[in-house]
């Protein structure tokens, strides 16, 4: 089965020092870039997919600021391919969709950030598409949000988004979506 890895927003914005600093997005880049490597190392389709606002009051993200660099946890290299996006459905006014025809891709990994936001919206949209998703649970992070007075926890963010997920897709560990890319790879 054809497959892409989408590596969604790893910026700077989302770490330390960043604008909008998420929980753990070390951790989860690190994830990322495991899954990135594996794609690397087999030839496989990788695409970056980098979010930069348009919104004139935007609090981060903001065109032409270090923040919207994609993070050296998971470089992107030259040549690579690089999809700018202003919303957070990583397919919405951008040619993500063309590219993954043009592969004749049938199955997209991703790994990203934010949670409950870009990754939540590229996850539903794929699926709505006819893609195979694969979400790499490890290799995603979030933030606390709040309702009213409530402070709701990123780690019960992540966790309530990535159960929603399940019915659009698969939600594993990093090292499971390796070791199913692998066994495909023998049997091919």
């Amino acid at each position: 089965m054809k497959t892409v890895l989408l590596i969604i927003d790893i910026q700077n914005d989302y770490f330390p020092g960043g604008k909008m600093e998420l929980v753990e997005p070390l951790e989860a880049a690190k994830k990322a870039y495991m899954i990135l490597q594996c794609f690397r190392e087999h030839g496989g389709h990788h695409v970056h997919i980098q979010h930069i606002s348009k919104k004139p009051d935007a609090a981060f993200f903001i065109p032409g600021d270090r923040g919207t660099d994609i993070h050296d946890s998971v470089a992107h290299f030259e040549g690579e391919p690089i999809v700018y996006k202003h919303f957070p459905n990583s397919f919405r006014e951008t040619n993500l969709l063309e590219l993954l025809k043009e592969w004749e891709v049938e199955r997209v990994v991703i790994t990203g950030m934010m949670t409950h936001m870009c990754v939540d919206a590229t996850a539903r949209a794929a699926a709505d598409l006819g893609f195979q998703v694969w979400i790499a649970e490890d290799a995603c992070a979030t933030r606390d949000l709040k309702y009213g007075e409530t402070v709701i926890p990123a780690e019960h963010v992540h966790k309530a988004f990535l159960a929603a997920l399940k019915t659009y897709g698969q939600v594993m560990a990093s090292e499971q979506i390796i070791a199913h890319l692998a066994a495909e790879q023998e049997k091919s």
